[in-house]
């Protein structure tokens, strides 16, 4: 498992392709799930023109360690890789991919949302949004609607 923390843009999708193709043996998993998050314009009611992601080299890295490990003890985990940006970010450039292996669907979709809840919910990155009304720390993040962190389903209102 793999887990990158970089500045600036990346190809989510040609990192995929490169790290499979020299990470992981040919033939061995049936399932990749793919999730990319990207920046979008609007949070909670606001417009949102750029943003500024901050974190804590070293202990930013190993939190997301620990939730991939996490979801292979969990989950028949081939291979995950996580690249996670930080600096300066644009309007629909992608921020986060996460990328599963398994040998089966079903493993690669539940570790994948599992991973990806944690990074949104919990993993130690401040976020500053730039908007009309100027800079503001965002104080929380969006849950999953449907799963929280622990991959547990949470029940409609």
């Amino acid at each position: 498992m793999k887990v990158i923390v970089q500045e600036g843009p990346f190809d989510p999708y040609q990192v995929t392709r490169d790290y499979e193709a020299q990470s992981l043996p040919v033939g061995k998993h049936g399932a990749v799930v793919t999730f990319v998050g990207t920046m979008r314009d609007f949070n909670d009611g606001h417009n949102v023109s750029a943003m500024f992601l901050e974190h804590y080299p070293g202990m930013t890295e190993r939190h997301i360690e620990d939730v991939c490990q996490e979801a292979a003890d969990k989950w028949d985990v081939i291979d995950a890789l996580v690249l996670h940006r930080h600096g300066d970010i644009s309007v629909s450039e992608p921020i986060v991919l996460v990328a599963v292996w398994s040998a089966h669907r079903a493993h690669a979709f539940d570790a994948c949302r599992y991973i990806i809840n944690y990074l949104k919910e919990r993993a130690p990155f401040w976020k500053r949004e730039s908007t009309a009304q100027g800079q503001r720390w965002v104080e929380h993040n969006t849950e999953d609607p449907g799963v929280n962190s622990q991959g547990t389903k949470q029940k409609s209102a």
